[in-house]
């Protein structure tokens, strides 16, 4: 497939596989899923971990680059970050977990900044000051309910940010429901902030039913033992091997 300078980017910076506590999705189905939508890329940003990203790259399709990625939790809300080596620990500030992000030479945006619902900066206080830090904001969350990203585009433009669109998919269905087309070649850390600057929203909703999915998946990852407790368990077991 054309990459080039030149060539259109069709992109879904915000997904979920079963390694989030919060998804039943096989990272292979969700890796196929998008090649077969038209997605050139896909930002795998499971809660806490990259295992699921890594398995979705080693499969990915043809005409597909997998962006190994996680949504990470700070003290604050939540930060995307992409083109990660190993998971950024939760529970660090948005500066330190930004920093953390950036020691591995990767890129951060912030997902549903504005949502009332979930852990968005908005509600602790930290957007504006952690905003000339990030590469991105997330203006529009296909699983986002009210005017949260109405709020969140507006904050980009004034702020002078993208405003990129994905689908925060949690099933299947979901992936590429929302996506961001860009000129250049996003496979890159230097490539997607290149090709950040030509940003083009094509936004999506997920249907009610679809979102009813992740109470359900959080139970049955819970009976599973696999809620995020354990997720970040992993994580710190994961970093601990890394220093060895």
């Amino acid at each position: 497939m054309n990459t080039g300078t030149g060539a259109r980017a069709f992109v879904d910076f915000h997904c979920h596989t079963r390694a989030s506590f919060d998804s039943l999705a096989s990272p292979v189905a969700v890796a196929r899923a998008a090649a077969k939508r038209g997605l050139t890329h896909l930002a795998i940003t499971d809660h806490d971990r990259i295992d699921g990203a890594l398995e979705a790259r080693a499969n990915a399709p043809d005409g597909l680059t997998v962006i190994v990625g996680q949504e990470v939790k700070t003290t604050e809300g939540d930060l995307i970050a992409l083109f990660l080596e190993r998971p950024v620990p939760s529970g660090l500030s948005p500066r330190d977990a930004i920093a953390a992000v950036r020691e591995q030479g990767g890129l951060v945006g912030i997902p549903h900044p504005f949502d009332r619902f979930r852990g968005s900066l908005a509600r602790g206080g930290a957007i504006a000051e952690i905003a000339p830090l990030v590469d991105w904001i997330e203006a529009h969350n296909a699983r986002l309910v009210g005017k949260g990203n109405e709020d969140a585009a507006a904050f980009a433009r004034e702020h002078g940010l993208p405003g990129v669109a994905a689908s925060d998919a949690h099933t299947v269905l979901e992936v590429g429901v929302a996506y961001t087309v860009l000129t250049g070649d996003p496979s890159t850390p230097a490539g997607l902030r290149a090709a950040l600057a030509s940003v083009e929203i094509v936004p999506g909703r997920a249907s009610f039913l679809v979102r009813l999915m992740a109470p359900i998946a959080k139970l049955v990852q819970h009976l599973r033992g696999n809620g995020r407790g354990r997720a970040s368990r992993d994580g710190d077991r994961h970093r601990m091997a890394a220093r060895r």
